[in-house]
């Protein structure tokens, strides 16, 4: 059927509204990538900055070479990799037997989950129990007190809940336990769900910081966003990249840019391998409770 004016005015509106989304979206991104690379003149030239007029690799060339930076990179790194790493495999022991029938009381138990997701006990006893665990000043407490996600651990319940019985029926009766199903079994066939999973599971460690705040004191286990934050945000730019004040004030913009393109680059460059999956894993992760 031809479509109507009405459909063909709705059409063009919302096309209209993405296209103003997506430059929304992708402005900054260009902007902060352009100043990244600029001369100090401009880089601090006010108004639109959507290519370099004048290159100058200079912020580059001063965020990489210091060790502070490189530090907070691999403690970033180890963070995000093992992190996601093990909260994917805590999240399938636990969502697996929540998902099966059999399980006695399992509504009650994912009830007592889901209670965590609305209520917490704060940050005084978080900080209390994270002291009483003996994580402070640890590179585990990173990752062990946000091992199992709430949501995330949900959605995969929900994902394995549509995965056909008899699947599992037929291993059984070859003499496989539930260990071998969950991992030669219902995990290949998980793929799309766990890829978004670590999607999420990589960008939420990758961009945190203020755990590092309250819990580290050691430099050299900062993360990166911890020193983003520094030179970004607290503008101790001179004290972390060495240079003089005037050299600091000169290219202070550039620093700033290039520091900021050099902690997001990692996750642009994972994320089109993860991207495919994205889509139909959180819809087919959240179709049934």
């Amino acid at each position: 059927m031809k479509p109507s004016t009405g459909e063909n005015i709705f059409q063009a509106v919302l096309i209209l509204l993405i296209t103003l989304m997506c430059v929304v979206m992708i402005y900054p991104f260009v902007h902060i990538a352009s100043l990244s690379v600029s001369s100090p003149a401009e880089a601090s030239r006010f108004g639109m900055h959507l290519y370099p007029k004048e290159i100058d690799f200079t912020g580059w060339k001063q965020v990489l070479a210091q060790k502070k930076i490189w530090t907070g990179f691999g403690n970033s790194a180890f963070r995000t990799i093992v992190g996601t790493f093990l909260t994917l495999i805590m999240m399938s022991l636990c969502a697996y037997p929540l998902s099966r029938k059999t399980l006695p009381h399992r509504n009650v138990y994912t009830m007592i989950i889901l209670f965590t997701m609305f209520f917490g006990g704060g940050l005084v006893p978080n900080y209390l129990l994270i002291k009483s665990l003996h994580l402070m000043d640890s590179v585990w407490v990173y990752i062990i007190p946000g091992l199992v996600p709430t949501f995330s651990m949900l959605v995969l319940r929900n994902f394995f809940m549509s995965i056909p019985l008899e699947l599992e029926e037929s291993a059984k009766i070859d003499g496989a336990n539930d260990i071998r199903i969950l991992f030669t079994i219902v995990l290949p066939l998980s793929k799309p769900v766990l890829a978004t999973l670590a999607l999420w599971s990589a960008v939420g460690h990758w961009n945190a910081w203020f755990d590092a705040v309250l819990y580290i004191s050691d430099q050299s286990k900062q993360v990166l966003q911890f020193f983003l934050r520094e030179i970004v945000i607290t503008n101790t730019d001179a004290e972390t990249l060495g240079r003089s004040t005037v050299d600091n004030i000169r290219y202070e913009t550039s620093i700033k840019a290039a520091t900021i393109m050099f902690a997001i680059m990692p996750i642009l460059v994972v994320y089109p391998f993860l991207q495919k999956y994205f889509v139909k894993g959180t819809m087919i992760g959240s179709l049934k409770g």
